[in-house]
């Protein structure tokens, strides 16, 4: 069971993404969430919205 909690600002300005996966506490960042299976699915579509949009900011770079 995957259940998203929220999201957490760090100091080098990066997000990571917060999970309860099983039981456990896990605090992924954005680029790790497709090496977690299901995490990246059990985003709101917000949170997948601003990954897509961080995404293609990087990309027009």
């Amino acid at each position: 069971m995957i259940r998203y909690m929220g999201t957490k600002n760090i100091d080098d300005g990066s997000v990571l993404y917060i999970f309860v996966v099983n039981g456990l506490h896990k605090e992924i960042r954005e680029a790790a969430l497709k090496q977690h299976p299901g995490c990246y699915e059990a985003l709101p579509a917000s949170a997948k919205a601003r990954i897509s949009a961080n995404r293609h900011w990087l990309s027009r770079a």
